[in-house]
């Protein structure tokens, strides 16, 4: 679980985005996103393959 410590006397808006940004690091509003819905498996070997398709073209340019 995430979390940040906040110190006394400190504003709550640094201490928001102080959280914000280690939420964002550890990708776990992707993750929430990416498991919004259910996907079926043929639609998630389609989006692996079209991932791998694209790290490969990037790699090799």
């Amino acid at each position: 679980m995430t979390s940040v410590k906040v110190r006394s006397g400190e504003p709550i808006e640094k201490a928001l985005r102080a959280l914000k940004k280690k939420v964002d690091k550890e990708g776990i509003l992707k993750t929430i996103k990416r498991k919004r819905y259910a996907s079926k498996p043929s639609d998630s070997a389609r989006e692996k393959s079209k991932n791998a398709l694209k790290y490969k073209q990037k790699k090799f340019r």
